[in-house]
Order: C-alpha cells, then structure tokens, then sequence
C-alpha cells in the first residue's frame, strides 16, 4: 500500500489514517501475543516461588492508535514511519511491564526470560537493554552481559522485544523495573507523554524525584540482603 505521507511539515492526516489501519487490521494477533507473554510472568513457577515471588506484579496494554499517531508524528524528522514498515520500525506496539522489589532479583528474571528464549519460546528481535542514569545500576546491569544505555532523562528500565518466532514481525516490548522505579516512571509518563512537559519547575522535581526513587531501591536492596544474610 503505498500512500503519499510527504509534506512540509509532516505526515498527512491520510497517511496517519492509513498507517493506523494498518495497525487496526491486526489488533488481535499483537492482543493474543500480548497477553501470552504476560502470561508467562503471571503463571510460571520461575516468578512464583515462596516466600517471595521474583515478580510482584505484571501489568500490560496495547498501543492506542492516537498514541501511535502522535508517536509518528514526534520521529517524522528522524526516520518515516509507513503503512510498509510500520511492524519493523515501532517494536511496542503490544507491552508488558514486569515489576519487582529489589535489585538482585532481577538477575533471575533475566536469566528465566533468557531460558525461554532458549527453549524456543520466543525470539529475540534485539538485544535487551538497560537504561538507567545511575552509575551503580549500570554497573550491575554490564555486570550480566546487557547492554547499557545512560538516559539524561532519569528513565530507568531494562527493555526485550521478543517475537514468537524469527520470520514475523509480530512482536512485544518487555520492561522490568523495580517498584520504585515504576513510581517515578508512572508520574513521568503522565508529564511527559505523548508531548513532553514545558514546566521548568515539574522537569526540576522529576529529577529530584528519581533520586528519591533510586535511593528508595538500594533501601529495599539492604534491607534484603540484611534479612537473607541473617
């Protein structure tokens, strides 16, 4: 399908609306992966294990066509977005965000999502990645073979994109986070997103409150590992 998306400025309302349909047309197969990865975080006796669960809750959505809009709106200088290659270039469509309480654990949930990926569950569409602005997490994170990306925004997540198989473009964006980092994430998002927030004084506050949430994770990784090394 070839549409006529150039313009001065950016896309079309036509283009927009034919990429959105393309979108639209295949809700369901992105629906079902969606939720059989969430699935696999809810249900596996790998994030389940007594007395506390690797994973302590999962949340995940599909991506609203406005949002997709304004998303292709926001990288039209850097990269077209077309109803041809829609599926290779935006990776999130379908998500899932994986929630935990303290630092070490996520080494497991790494090393279980990998082992699926092994077992011929899922593919990988790109090698994980780890955003983080503090040093001592990105440390950590290299420390497991991932690959490290310092974000000046605060943002903190480690994100997979996984397909069912390699010849699909069929795919779903993981994020694993701690709670804390969940916090900060959640009242960024809402700030920042689909448009970010012009306010100096919320921009400001934001970063302070990144502090706050990292300093909340290494509280909550001390208190564990006093408590598991009594």
């Amino acid at each position: 399908m070839l549409t006529s998306p150039m313009s001065k400025h950016g896309p079309s309302k036509k283009h927009l609306q034919a990429v959105g349909d393309i979108y639209m047309a295949r809700i369901d197969e992105f629906d079902f992966f969606r939720q059989q990865v969430a699935g696999f975080f809810q249900t596996s006796r790998h994030f389940q294990s007594k007395p506390l669960p690797l994973v302590h809750s999962v949340k995940s959505r599909l991506k609203d066509v406005t949002h997709l809009k304004e998303k292709i709106k926001r990288k039209w200088g850097d990269e077209k977005i077309t109803p041809e290659n829609i599926f290779s270039k935006i990776t999130d469509l379908a998500g899932v965000r994986v929630l935990h309480l303290h630092t070490q654990q996520f080494g497991k949930i790494h090393s279980a999502i990998m082992e699926h990926i092994a077992s011929g569950f899922w593919t990988l569409h790109e090698d994980p990645i780890a955003y983080s602005w503090d040093p001592e997490a990105t440390a950590f994170f290299k420390e497991l073979g991932l690959k490290a990306i310092t974000r000046e925004s605060y943002y903190t997540s480690i994100h997979y994109v996984v397909k069912p198989q390699a010849n699909t473009d069929l795919a779903c964006e993981i994020q694993v986070r701690t709670l804390f980092e969940e916090v900060w994430g959640e009242i960024d998002h809402s700030l920042n997103y689909p448009t970010s927030t012009k306010n100096i004084a919320c921009k400001e506050q934001l970063r302070v409150l990144a502090k706050l949430t990292s300093t909340g994770t290494r509280l909550v990784d001390s208190i564990f590992k006093i408590a598991n090394d009594t």
